[in-house]
């Protein structure tokens, strides 16, 4: 005879555990203690199994028909309704362990493996640190994309744009690297792609007339910090690379013999060896800083150890302290006031001045043409770009545009 609810509330415990029946195999396992525990028995493959449903009235009659209603649908369907619970047990035991923070980390161990750049390392972990607060502790399977769109909300209603943006990017490379590892099944910032603000492009501040680069020459020429800053504010200009290549510069990297400096490809942007020709002015720089003595293995050493290269903010803390502010020049503005008056020069292949720059080709074939194309050139460019910046320093003739010439030459 079925259970009723009113059966149910008679039943009493027994010295014993005993079985009380409903029906198609459901019935409650009443224990000594008074509690009473839904079970299910069935046959899979011939084999007697029994099932868990909780215990009454934590779950009530009703819901333990529904419960037994769909193992035996399981059953119909040639599945083990036991093994399926417990793989879903296990599925969301993994889920609840593989949340945002933990993958995020995971990946960022990868990209170390992988000898990424310690400047993307460290951006990286700088979302993670953002992010963390909404998302860190929810299982990444779980997130849905209005939780992340909450959580990069919060970064742009603080004038953020970039930042949120770059957010994104970064949340979507952790959810692909979760769907890879099999821990997740979509990529919710693909879903948000147009939600945000689009930033304005801006540009790096930079000094681009002659004029102008020749009073910045003068006065780094009479900077009065410290002497490794007045010296990378003096190399900078000449060899125009990215402020972050300049500062971790090592001494095992410049060859004087040969006049190159080789920058490794893991400090590189585009993940190759950048080859910088020096001129004559460099290398006299680079011997001033080697005259110096001092220790380690970085150029241009932090203030208090050698152990670690300047910081990232000490050649925009001098150009500040020389009078220049923020939307006037910058570090990173001496590479674009280089491609700004090279290109106007109308003297030099544009391919050459992009070398320069190590700005990447998408065609492979072609960049490594012109790598080797384009060398005895850079080499020929770097010391006439030396020359113009003394000339514009003493306040020497400034090199007019040459555009058809350049046009004609192709």
């Amino acid at each position: 005879m079925a259970l009723a609810v009113l059966k149910i509330r008679a039943i009493r415990p027994w010295e014993k555990a005993y079985k009380v029946a409903d029906e198609k195999g459901l019935y409650l396992l009443v224990k000594p203690s008074g509690a009473m525990l839904w079970r299910l028995k069935y046959r899979f493959h011939g084999v007697e199994k029994k099932l868990a449903f909780g215990s009454y009235p934590e779950v009530s009659l009703k819901e333990a028909r529904r419960k037994r209603d769909e193992a035996r649908q399981q059953l119909d369907n040639g599945v083990d309704p036991s093994a399926s619970k417990k793989q879903a047990a296990l599925e969301a035991s993994l889920n609840a362990a593989a949340t945002f923070r933990a993958l995020a980390d995971e990946l960022i161990e990868k990209m170390e493996r992988e000898h990424k750049a310690p400047a993307t390392i460290k951006k990286a972990r700088w979302f993670m640190d953002l992010l963390d607060p909404d998302l860190g502790h929810l299982p990444i399977a779980n997130i849905t994309p209005q939780q992340l769109l909450a959580a990069l909300k919060k970064i742009e209603r603080r004038g953020h744009h970039e930042t949120a943006q770059r957010l994104r990017a970064f949340a979507g490379r952790v959810f692909r690297y979760a769907a890879a590892t099999v821990r997740a099944e979509r990529n919710p910032a693909d879903v948000l792609r147009g939600a945000l603000t689009v930033p304005q492009v801006r540009h790096h501040s930079a000094i681009v007339d002659p004029k102008g680069v020749g009073e910045l020459m003068r006065a780094i020429e009479g900077y009065d910090g410290r002497i490794e800053t007045k010296l990378a504010l003096k190399l900078a200009p000449h060899v125009f690379v990215c402020p972050g290549e300049l500062r971790t510069a090592e001494w095992s990297e410049v060859d004087f013999d040969a006049a190159v400096w080789r920058i490794p490809a893991e400090k590189m942007k585009m993940r190759q060896v950048h080859a910088v020709p020096l001129s004559r002015q460099s290398l006299g720089i680079f011997k001033e800083l080697r005259a110096l003595g001092n220790a380690g293995s970085f150029i241009f050493p932090a203030l208090h150890t050698t152990l670690r290269c300047m910081s990232e903010n000490t050649l925009n803390t001098a150009l500040r302290r020389m009078g220049y502010d923020q939307q006037e020049m910058t570090s990173h503005g001496f590479r674009s006031m280089a491609s700004t008056l090279l290109n106007e020069s109308g003297l030099w292949h544009p391919d050459a001045i992009e070398r320069a720059l190590a700005h990447d080709d998408n065609n492979r074939i072609r960049a490594a043409y012109h790598r080797g194309a384009h060398w005895d050139e850079r080499v020929r460019m770097a010391q006439w770009w030396s020359d113009y910046l003394d000339q514009l320093r003493i306040g020497g003739a400034v090199i007019e545009g040459r555009f058809q010439a350049l046009a004609a030459n192709g």
